[in-house]
Order: C-alpha cells, then structure tokens, then sequence
C-alpha cells in the first residue's frame, strides 16, 4: 500500500469541538454518534486507527480558532454562499469563534495539549525537524507513531507578532493568515483585502524562525503582497482549481504558478463544493463529485506546470463535513488509496503516483524544516 502524507486533518478540533474519540475504530465513532445531529454525526470520516489503515504516515495536524472580527468586508460577487449574503455574514460559527485572540489562544492551547497527550501515549510523534520526517516516513515496520506536522489555520491563536515564538518553540512549523473573513492579520476566505500591519509584522517573525507558510484562505490581494515580501518557504495546505470550480476558496491559474516558482506544493480537498462546480449543498438529486473529478484537479495541475512535483494531498476531511458530502466513492480517509489507482490508471507512472500521495510533500517539508531539534 502506497504511504500517504495528507496535509491538512483538524484531529484535535473535532476532538474539542465535537467529543470525538479519535482513538476509536471508525465503525465504533460512527455508531457512537449515529443519534447525534449536525454535519458529519455519523458519518465521520477519520480516527487514528482508519489513518493507521489507509498508511497515512504524516499528516499535518491543525490547530483551529478564531476571532470573531470586529467588522465584517466587503463581499465579492464571486465568493458563493458563505453565511447570509444579503446580512453581509461571512461564517461565523460557535465551534470556531472567540470574543478575542486571547480567548482563542487558550482555546488552540488545548488542542495542542490533546496533541501533547496522544503523544505520551504514543499514539502520534511530532515532527519538528527534517530528520523527524524522514525516519517516521521511512519507517516501513509499521511501528512508528503517525506523524503529525503541527500546524495553525488561521492565526487569531497568535496574539501578537512576538508570541510566534513562544508558539515555534512549542511545536508549531506552519501557518496561514486567515481563515474565513477577517483576521488580525490578513483578509481570508469570502471577500478581498490586503495583509494589515501586524501581518506584515508576523511575516517578518515567521521569516526569522523559519516558520513555513501556508497560503491556503489568505485573499487575492494579501496573498499577492504575501508572495511580494515574505522570504522563506510557502504552501497550500488543502486547495482546489478556480479554473475548474470558480470560487475564492480555490486557487487561480496564476497563483499556482507562482507558489510553484517558489517550490511550493498545493494540496487537493475532498470537500465536494471544492470539487464540482455549480455545486448546491443540501440539494436533493443533485450530482455527486468522485475521485475521478478529484482526478481533474491532480490533472489540471500537473498540465498547468507540466510535472507532477508541485501537488499532493490535503483532504480536509472532517473538516465540519463527513461522508454526505465527499466524493461518493470516498467513505473513508482509507479510500484516498483509490486516488493513486485512478492516476495510474490515466497513465501516472509509479514513481508520479507516489509524487502526489506523499513523496511531494515530503521532499517540499525536508528541504523546508529545520535539519534537527537540539
């Protein structure tokens, strides 16, 4: 079974938010929540057991709150249905939002603390340096705790541009701006805006650390000043092509090519909006989205910059949504191994199929962490 590095898993988010025993077998977390409403109740996608199965060997594991913004942006005409248009919303949602950075500091403190935890049970290992990442994905007995790279969606958790450190020093190793709406720090996802002065402030600190950033939810204009001024390593964690599903959740053609130039590697999502375009959410008899079309978007890519070395995978699953709403042939995490049978079979030589399931992502996080933890 081909190894996996999946970049983007919300583990300790759906743990907090959602009392999800992530230590349990799937079948046992599905039957625990099946009288249990709200997205994904039932039809959970992830546990470390089912990352064990499918040979998900690293992955990046998030850190997930936020700031409620003091004002909301202006809305584009093209970023879909996000919140109550006509109210200018733009998602905000009790399991994310906090009164302020502080209160969502703490709030990031205990996923990481249930990261801690797992841990010390020897449930996962955290990898905080290259030589961390490359014995755990070598590890072919099977016996190495998964790896998880720590990592923060959005960075309203970061307080001020200063306590970076104190996060690095802690475990983090990447982070994006914003998530959607507003940040302290950028413009995300459901409108356009510039970096603000503290996320230029914040840039500064991630350079100096070497902190890697994820550019995935930052806005068309902050992510083009972000490209412009910050020096060190860049990313998309979990993104999908505008070109085939036009949103400004997706990456253009454009900034594909640049985060390319930059050695950077993009990640496909398994969300089915970010899949199939003209996608309605709740529409009974709609089209269902499959790895095939998941397929499109690995194409796209690798036709855009003719290799394959620059796209891999960032599910997103559980990302607030379960099985009602991933590709219909995927139930669950394990099914991403269908992914590189369907590469293979539109003609994905061995080695490229690799590529796009982990060997990208591994090679882009070797050159990019640091060499050793003393």
């Amino acid at each position: 079974m081909r190894p996996i590095l999946d970049a983007h898993l919300d583990i300790a988010w759906n743990a907090l938010s959602f009392d999800r025993d992530q230590l349990l077998d799937l079948d046992e977390l599905r039957a625990r929540e099946s009288g249990l409403r709200g997205a994904s109740r039932g039809n959970c996608t992830v546990s470390l057991p089912e990352l064990r199965r499918a040979n998900v060997r690293v992955c990046l594991a998030t850190l997930l709150s936020r700031a409620r913004p003091r004002k909301l942006p202006e809305l584009r005409a093209d970023i879909g249905e996000i919140g109550d248009r006509s109210r200018g919303e733009v998602i905000l949602r009790e399991d994310l939002d906090y009164a302020n950075q502080t209160i969502a500091c703490a709030a990031a403190q205990g996923q990481l603390a249930y990261y801690q935890l797992l841990e010390r049970q020897g449930r996962i290992r955290f990898v905080l340096s290259r030589n961390d990442l490359l014995a755990v994905w070598n590890d072919t007995t099977f016996k190495s705790p998964i790896g998880i790279i720590l990592s923060m969606e959005g960075c309203d958790p970061i307080v001020d541009p200063d306590q970076a450190a104190w996060w690095f020093e802690q475990g983090l190793r990447t982070a994006c701006l914003a998530h959607y709406g507003p940040s302290a720090y950028a413009m995300g996802t459901g409108g356009d805006g510039p970096l603000t002065a503290k996320g230029r402030e914040l840039l500064v600190e991630f350079d100096r650390l070497g902190l890697i950033l994820d550019l995935v939810h930052t806005a068309d204009t902050a992510l083009d000043q972000a490209l412009e001024t910050f020096g060190g390593a860049v990313f998309v964690s979990h993104g999908n092509c505008r070109t085939l599903v036009p949103h400004d959740r997706q990456m253009s053609d454009g900034q594909i090519r640049r985060i390319a130039e930059r050695g950077g590697v993009i990640g496909v999502v398994m969300d089915e909006w970010m899949i199939l375009p003209g996608y309605v959410r709740g529409e009974e008899g709609r089209d269902r989205a499959t790895l095939e079309i998941v397929a499109h978007h690995v194409d796209h890519i690798c036709t855009l910059l003719g290799n394959v070395d620059h796209v891999g995978i960032g599910s997103d699953l559980d990302g607030g949504f379960g099985t009602e709403q991933t590709p219909v042939d995927l139930h669950t995490i394990a099914d991403l191994q269908r992914l590189g049978d369907i590469l293979a079979q539109r003609g994905y030589k061995e080695t490229e199929v690799r590529a796009v399931l982990g060997d990208n992502w591994v090679r882009f996080f070797a050159d990019n962490l640091p060499p050793c933890v003393a």
